[in-house]
């Protein structure tokens, strides 16, 4: 019998949600930040989130953007609100100003620049790993992965097969997607005030879909319940749904 493996979107990306989440719960999450653009509900995932870790430039795009988003606030005053707990990676990107006003708010800077076989994104997931296991969250929620160079992205993609334990969501503005391992029959909840109504199946590696052959995209939902089984690991995507868009299929 194939064992089933659960998954669920369990945060909002609308401040009027209220959502929050508990620690120690299976909805628990960390939230990792690559160098790419923000989306614009980063602020809601930022005060949902349990552990807030910039890969290198990542701290940049805090410092930069999360001020746009929120216009009318003061924008030092917000910088000291979204401030990172720690960054990590080869510490190239990061400007030293960006570095110096973070490690004066307590955040922990951790230069990895010796090891150059990893990606900074990796460097925080070695992170999120080390921490203790009794206390870790166990999802990982990742924004500017998707988008800007091609290269980039396949390699954050990468990490999900490379980590298939670890339940990664790769976010942007548009899309979110993550790994389906093999061996399991996966059940897919949808989250409709968050995802859809398209959606797709995407491999990449030897399976009855594959580049050249078959894929799965521009599927429509009809229902709140998805169910995938393959004996070959797939990416699951699925549109994030815009304002006045319609909720659940019915």
């Amino acid at each position: 019998m194939v064992d089933k493996m659960l998954h669920r979107t369990s945060f909002s990306l609308k401040s009027d949600l209220g959502v929050t989440v508990a620690d120690g719960s299976d909805d628990a999450f960390v939230l990792v930040v690559l160098n790419y653009n923000v989306p614009k509900f980063v602020p809601v995932l930022w005060n949902q989130a349990r552990l807030r870790i910039c890969a290198d430039g990542g701290a940049n795009r805090i410092y930069d953007e999360i001020p746009a988003l929120l216009p009318e606030e003061d924008a030092d005053s917000v910088r000291e609100r979204y401030k990172p707990d720690v960054i990590k990676g080869d510490l190239d990107s990061i400007r030293p100003a960006v570095r110096d006003f973070y490690l004066s708010l307590g955040t922990v800077v951790i230069d990895e620049s010796e090891d150059q076989d990893t990606t900074d994104f990796e460097k925080c997931i070695a992170y999120i790993k080390d921490v203790d296991s009794n206390t870790a969250p166990r999802k990982v929620v990742v924004v500017g992965a998707l988008g800007g160079r091609f290269d980039h992205v396949l390699a954050h993609i990468n990490v999900l097969y490379k980590y298939p334990r670890l339940r990664i969501t790769l976010l942007s503005d548009d899309s979110l997607l993550y790994l389906l391992p093999q061996g399991f029959s996966h059940e897919i909840r949808i989250n409709c005030a968050v995802e859809g109504p398209h959606c797709g199946l995407i491999p990449f590696d030897e399976s009855g879909m594959a580049f050249g052959s078959l894929i799965s995209t521009s599927n429509l939902l009809d229902d709140d319940v998805v169910t995938v089984v393959s004996d070959s690991p797939l990416i699951w995507t699925i549109a994030i749904r815009q304002s006045g868009e319609d909720i659940c299929p019915t």
